[in-house]
Order: structure tokens, then C-alpha cells, then sequence
């Protein structure tokens, strides 16, 4: 007589990830709902300097329209680390703890950056400058999360794909990143010019340093 032995079939929960790609659809469309024309404009972001010329005023960073999509772009970047993670073998992009942990740590680099960006504005007399600047960062990048957000339902869901795909993401991203500074350089090239010193300052400081010791982080951690 052969005895059957049954092994219990394991399997990774993805519904968290589910809940989470719905609440930042839904997020969307009630902004979009709430802000019809505003959020329009920000559509055609790619087309047309519009939104930036008519929502410049640095009052606008702290809006609830800005506060819902930035929601939605860190839930969206936290995704796509992770997600980019898993492709290259280094985690389970079905990891809900992993995910918290990547989320926190966005959240808390982007807002720590900003408030020792506003501490140093503030010490050069320059904080209207910086807080228009930062606004113009924070669209473009926002604009970012939104767009690769399906993308990460598709790599999320399906794992039938080359791990070239993250990379050509990755790419990208980074060219469309160095694409927004010089897009936002050349909006205020007036008033950079004139704060020079304080300007490359906090380029290097505040835009060069963090990243480079993250990828340093990272390299050394992997290695």
C-alpha cells in the first residue's frame, strides 16, 4: 500500500498589493473629481509648460491636490524599488514587510530632505526660491509615479518578463529626472544666476550627495 503524503501548497499573498494599487486608483480619480481643470493641466504636463506657469506659486506645494498625488507617487516608487529588487534576485516583491520598509524610508528620506532643504533656504534668504523650485521637482516627479505606476501592475502580476524591462525603466526615469532639473534651471535661470553660490551648494549637498552615498549604500551592501 503507498501512503500518500500531502504537502501544504505555499503561497505568497499578493492581496495586500491588490488593496494598495486600488486605494491609489482611487485616490487618482477622486483628485481628479475634486480638481477637474488642475488635474487636466497636469495631465498634459508632457505636451505643455501650462500647469507650471499657472500653479508656480510656491502655496501650491502644500495643497491637498499636490499632498494625494505624492501619496501616490511615494506607494507607486516603493513598488517599483521593490519590484525592481526581486527581478535582480536580491528580494520577493510580494514582501508586504519589505514593502513598509521601502515605503518608510522614502517617506522619510523625501520629507528629512526637504526640511533641511527649508532650513538652509531659509539661512541664505532664498526660501521662496527653493519652495518654487522644489515645487516644480515634486510635479515632475509626481508626474513619474503616475506613469510607471500601471507598469508595476503589469511587473507586479506577471513575472514572464526579462530583467532587462526594470533596467530600460530604471533608464528612463533617470534621463527624464536630469530632464526636470534642466527644465526647472532654465524656469528660473534669473534668479539662480543671481544666488549662484547658494544654488551649486545646495546641488551638491542636497541633490548629488544623498543618492550618491545611497548607491554607495547599496553597492557596498550587495557586494
Amino acid at each position: 500500500m503507498i501512503e500518500n503524503i500531502l504537502h501544504p501548497r505555499i503561497t505568497e499573498s499578493k492581496d495586500w498589493a491588490t488593496v494598495l494599487f486600488v486605494l491609489s486608483f482611487a485616490i487618482i480619480a477622486i483628485t481628479k473629481s475634486v480638481f477637474e481643470n488642475r488635474f487636466g493641466d497636469f495631465s498634459n504636463l508632457i505636451f505643455s509648460n501650462k500647469y507650471n506657469k499657472v500653479y508656480r506659486d510656491s502655496s501650491h506645494l502644500k495643497s491637498s491636490f499636490t499632498i494625494s498625488l505624492f501619496l501616490v507617487q511615494i506607494i507607486s516608487l516603493a513598488f517599483f524599488i521593490q519590484i525592481s529588487l526581486s527581478y535582480f534576485g536580491h528580494a520577493s516583491k510580494t514582501d508586504w514587510i519589505l514593502y513598509i520598509q521601502i515605503f518608510t524610508f522614502l517617506t522619510f528620506f523625501v520629507l528629512s530632505k526637504y526640511l533641511i532643504e527649508k532650513i538652509i533656504a531659509t539661512s541664505f534668504n532664498i526660501e521662496e526660491f527653493m519652495e518654487q523650485f522644489n515645487l516644480q521637482k515634486v510635479t515632475y516627479r509626481t508626474y513619474i509615479g503616475l506613469i510607471i505606476l500601471p507598469l508595476n501592475i503589469i511587473l507586479f502580476y506577471y513575472d514572464s518578463f526579462s530583467r532587462n524591462i526594470p533596467l530600460v525603466i530604471i533608464t528612463i526615469i533617470l534621463i527624464m529626472n536630469v530632464l526636470t532639473y534642466l527644465i526647472s534651471i532654465k524656469n528660473y535661470q534669473n534668479i539662480i544666476f543671481g544666488k549662484l553660490f547658494y544654488f551649486i551648494l545646495y546641488l551638491c549637498a542636497l541633490e548629488i550627495a544623498p543618492y550618491y552615498f545611497m548607491y554607495y549604500w547599496f553597492t557596498k551592501g550587495s557586494a
